[in-house]
This record gives structure tokens, sequence and C-alpha cells, in this order.
């Protein structure tokens, strides 16, 4: 699949995605500090059920188990979709590979005092690998 064409997006927001990518692929858990916002919550649907996460909770899920890096997987992550709103609202729709599972995320972005953050994210298992 094609990339996006990016280079009307701001720069900043670019590079928190691919520092999101590093996140979920090291499991870098100072990145993970500059990445998602200490008021993010994640979201999903299981089993008919939703489920949150919020900051605390999912810093720990990730800092409590080992990386794909360290399994050995490779990087394999795109940007699907990506629209910035306004100077600072944006989401994008991204894809991944972690932990067997090809994965969907729908990312929320706000910036704050010059800075871009995940301030909510949506995310699914659609595939194997």
């Amino acid at each position: 699949m094609q990339q996006p064409d990016t280079s009307s997006i701001d720069t900043g927001l670019v590079k928190l995605l691919d520092d999101y990518f590093e996140v979920i692929h090291a499991q870098d858990l100072e990145l993970f500090d500059q990445v998602f916002h200490e008021r993010c919550t994640l979201y999903s649907a299981q089993g008919n059920e939703l489920v949150l996460r919020p900051f605390d909770v999912y810093r720990d899920q990730v800092a409590n188990r080992q990386s794909p890096k360290d399994l050995g997987n490779p990087r394999d992550d795109q940007i699907l979709e990506i629209d910035q709103i306004s100077d600072t609202m944006a989401w994008a729709k991204v894809q991944l590979q972690m932990f067997g599972g090809i994965m969907q995320d729908y990312l929320n972005f706000v910036k704050i005092d010059g800075k871009w953050w995940i301030i909510a994210k949506l995310y699914e298992k659609v595939g194997e690998y």
C-alpha cells in the first residue's frame, strides 16, 4: 500500500508518528512518555465488551512485556491515512505488526504548548502475519 502524502502535515506530527511506531516496536518507556499524553486513553472492543486502558494501565502493560524488537520481529508499519484538522488537532489511521498480529489504529492528536501528543487510540487486530 502506498503511503499518503504528508508534505502538508506539520513535521512535528510526522515525527510523532515515527516515534509512536518505535515505541510500539521497542517499548522504550522514555519515548512512550513523549508520545502518549498522560491523559490518553486506549479503546477497543473485545468479546463484545468495551475495553478502556488509561495511560497508567497501558504504560504498565508495556513496561511488563517483552517488546516485538526483543522477540526478533521486524518493524513493519505504515501510515494509511492522516488528516491535520487544524494547527492543534489531527488524526491518523496506521497499521503495524506486533506479537504475530497485524494491527490497525486510529490515533487522535492534540498540540499543546507547541508539542504534539497522542490523546486517544482506538485499536483492532485485523490479521495475522
